[in-house]
């Protein structure tokens, strides 16, 4: 690694925490100051005080509401997972048949052109009424709402794939299956990751309306919940969570796109 580079690796994580430092700090001021009651926006030590509470299961209250928050984030993460694993995968076999068969694309781009406009809340009661409260609703919105920013970035990378890779894998005799695993695959990688990156955010953020039914055990559950009774700290809190959870799975996302494929941004 050049010293330009590891130079810049030092750079970044710098940056990302100071800025927390300043954002933690701003709020702090905005505390002492009492521009608002501090039941509206309380003081970070308070939000601390709510994660050690809420993350202690010798309490006696069994953290939050019988749950701590590390599992309820367990819970919120495994539905995220199965909704977006799903959805990702739909969305690469629909995005591969969309890039392949112009029919096929002129038909179903509509379709997914409109799923990906409807907000989550908009077919959650259909899908509750169709599937009931269990946990089906909630895999089922997560990936609705994960599967076409997969299947619009794969179909467009697989349009994009230069021709003359495809044509010159035919002339050396590769079949249909064998250009498709060792040319287009390839090249579409980048733009893949970057509609699963998108994909997987939405569902995250999804997650809180993914909760609003039946969903109490889960961190959205606990925001919703906090809401109700007026608990601003721990409304924070979920959100600080679910933010920096987010942002770690973004960046594990992240590594993977420059791991395969690493000539992306310097040719």
């Amino acid at each position: 690694m050049s010293s330009s580079r590891r130079a810049a690796a030092l750079t970044r994580p710098a940056l990302a925490l100071a800025a927390i430092v300043v954002l933690v700090v701003l709020w702090q001021l905005v505390t002492l100051a009492k521009l608002w009651p501090e039941q509206i926006v309380p003081a970070p030590a308070r939000v601390w005080d709510q994660l050690l509470s809420t993350s202690d299961s010798a309490n006696g209250q069994g953290g939050y509401a019988g749950s701590t928050l590390w599992e309820r984030l367990g819970v919120s993460l495994r539905r995220v997972g199965y909704g977006a694993g799903y959805g990702i995968l739909i969305g690469i076999g629909l995005g591969l048949v969309m890039g392949l068969v112009p029919v096929i694309r002129v038909t179903l781009e509509p379709l997914v052109t409109f799923l990906r406009a409807l907000p989550p809340l908009a077919y959650l009661s259909l899908l509750v009424i169709w599937l009931g409260i269990d946990e089906e609703p909630k895999v089922y919105l997560l990936m609705v709402a994960a599967f076409p920013p997969v299947a619009v970035a794969t179909a467009a990378a697989v349009l994009g794939v230069n021709r003359q890779y495809v044509e010159a894998a035919q002339a050396l005799g590769a079949r249909r299956a064998h250009v498709l695993a060792s040319v287009i695959l390839p090249a579409s990688a980048p733009e893949i990751l970057t509609g699963i990156r998108l994909a997987v955010g939405v569902a995250y953020s999804s997650v809180v309306a993914a909760e609003t039914v039946n969903g109490a055990d889960g961190i959205g559950g606990m925001v919703l919940n906090a809401q109700r009774y007026n608990q601003t700290a721990v409304v924070i809190l979920g959100l600080f969570v679910i933010g920096i959870t987010g942002l770690l799975i973004d960046s594990v996302i992240v590594a993977l796109a420059r791991l395969l494929s690493p000539w992306r941004g310097r040719v």
